[in-house]
């Protein structure tokens, strides 16, 4: 599914729609709709962990969250191998509107959410089974 962007990723202010493909229950990939880079790793939060914050009023306009009903969160990860060794950044959520088809990165204060980590390992939450 095609969003578009109404709050970018950091670094990536020019990237205008994104794509959203679900890879399984707790990882999600998204990509440039209009080109190769950048593609992320998203990984469902609340699979994890307990995970709450306010959306600032500004993002809650753009994407016209107070009017929809199918709103989801995820966070950026940072895949190394083995994936025990990846990183989630719980700091700055990317917030999708399945209703209107938009989307946009969230910037957390550290000092208003000092629980969340920009680099927490996935290994404090999720272990994969051994084979």
């Amino acid at each position: 599914m095609v969003f578009d962007v109404k709050s970018p990723i950091l670094g990536f202010e020019k990237v205008t729609k994104m794509k959203l493909e679900k890879i399984d229950d707790i990882f999600i990939r998204l990509s440039n709709a209009d080109d190769e880079v950048p593609v992320f790793t998203l990984i469902n939060p609340f699979v994890l962990r307990e995970y709450e914050f306010d959306v600032p009023i500004a993002l809650k306009l753009l994407l016209d969250l107070d009017n929809s009903k199918n709103v989801f969160t995820a966070n950026i990860m940072v895949i190394q191998t083995p994936i025990q060794n990846s990183t989630i950044n719980f700091l700055a959520p990317v917030v999708f509107n399945f209703d209107n088809h938009t989307m946009g990165q969230v910037v957390l204060d550290s000092l208003k959410y000092p629980q969340y980590g920009l680099a927490e390992s996935i290994s404090n939450y999720y272990q994969p089974e051994e084979k």
